[in-house]
Order: structure tokens, then C-alpha cells, then sequence
């Protein structure tokens, strides 16, 4: 499983895995997309790079959902296909997908929020609790 919803009264919420931090940032970005998008609508002809830096891992997650909701919000952009590396205190994200029109979004994030915010390790995997304020 890559991640799976939180029942939330007033937002989206949910939890993510990963086996390492960038396969918890690739899950992140897939759960992200999915909470905003229809992504079976996306037929994955533009590529972005994005790339964040942070001194720990939550913040690192932090700042890369936020800059998946700066193109989200400011050049319509959403992904169907993700691919980060991370080293040191860089991710490095390659994301294919597609501008999209407002009838394709389920509902409009507002902010990623510091909420119960973080990541936990659990036996072999990695597992982020992220809000999103709708």
C-alpha cells in the first residue's frame, strides 16, 4: 500500500509509506494528486523537476508538497507519474503529467499544514501523516 486516507471533519488527510524517503515522497506526491485531481484524466505529456532542500526529513516532505500545491495552484499543473532521488539533504522529483481545467479537480487545497505533520519509522518502512486544508 502507498498510502490510504484519514476521515478528517474539515480536511483531506492521510497517511503514506515508503520503504525509504524517496519512495515516502513518491507516495506522497501520488496520494497528494489523487485527494485533487482525476488523475485517469491526465494523459501525462508535459515533465516537471522539482527540487527541495531541507536540514530533515519532515521538513524535506514538508517543501515538497508544497511545491506540488505552488504548481498545482499557479500553472494547473498535476502529475501521474513520479520519480524522486534523494541525497544528502536534496530531493530531486521528476514529475510527468498534465495542466488541468477545474473541472477536473475534486476539491481545491489550500495549504499543507504542520497539523500532526511528520514522519515515523515503523519496522522497515517509513510511514507521513499529512493535513491539507481544503
Amino acid at each position: 500500500m502507498k498510502y490510504r486516507f484519514i476521515d478528517h471533519t474539515a480536511d483531506i488527510a492521510f497517511e503514506v509509506y515508503g520503504k525509504d524517503l524517496a519512495e515516502l515522497l513518491e507516495n506522497s506526491a501520488y496520494a497528494f494528486y489523487d485527494a485533487f485531481i482525476y488523475t485517469e484524466k491526465l494523459k501525462g505529456s508535459k515533465q516537471k523537476v522539482v527540487e527541495v532542500e531541507a536540514e530533515d526529513e519532515d521538513l524535506l516532505l514538508y517543501r515538497w508538497l508544497n511545491e506540488l500545491l505552488f504548481l498545482f495552484e499557479t500553472e494547473f499543473f498535476a502529475g501521474k507519474d513520479v520519480k524522486v532521488e534523494v541525497s544528502d539533504s536534496v530531493a530531486k522529483g521528476i514529475i510527468v503529467g498534465d495542466r488541468f481545467t477545474r473541472s477536473d479537480v475534486k476539491v481545491e487545497p489550500k495549504a499543507i499544514t504542520m497539523h500532526k505533520f511528520g514522519i515515523r519509522k515503523e519496522k522497515d518502512h517509513l510511514v507521513a501523516f499529512v493535513v491539507v486544508d481544503i
